[in-house]
């Protein structure tokens, strides 16, 4: 078996969110009022820090065939779960990136309830897609090698 740990900070996940909210407030046409109203502030962290539990218990549903421990704390979402032998580990880094942008997606699309209903499917379905893409990493085994006596 093969141990790996996923790691995603809260803090660059609430940053991203913030860019993203801000980039969309900021772009939206015909609403002079869209910025103050999409963009999250230091006033939202409540919600966002509701929104972020969520997320976390998502996304640990998921693992649970894999899950050795739920290393977590107030920083930081990190799980370690045990994977086949056979596991790529070259797609750690890969199922992170994914990893994050599931959380921001279900943050998103979570606060798009809120404040920008027409978007709030599109981060919905988004969220969906990046823990597909997880999952299908952490089943993905590499091909063994054939190993010819000499």
């Amino acid at each position: 078996m093969t141990d790996v740990t996923l790691t995603v900070d809260k803090n660059k996940v609430y940053d991203e969110v913030a860019k993203t909210t801000s980039y969309t407030g900021a772009k939206m046409q015909g609403d002079d009022k869209a910025y103050e109203r999409i963009f999250t502030t230091d006033e939202d962290q409540q919600m966002l820090e509701r929104f972020w539990t969520e997320a976390s218990n998502a996304a640990t549903e998921q693992f649970k065939p894999f899950l050795e421990s739920n290393l977590s704390d107030s920083s930081c979402y990190k799980v370690q779960l045990e994977l086949s032998s056979s596991f790529e580990t070259q797609l750690q880094a890969s199922i992170e990136t994914s990893l994050f942008s599931f959380f921001v997606s279900v943050i998103v699309g979570k606060w798009y309830k809120f404040t920008n209903k027409s978007e709030t499917d599109s981060y919905g379905k988004e969220a969906v897609g990046m823990i597909e893409d997880v999952m299908q990493k952490i089943y993905f085994k590499k091909k063994p090698k054939r190993v010819i006596p000499q």
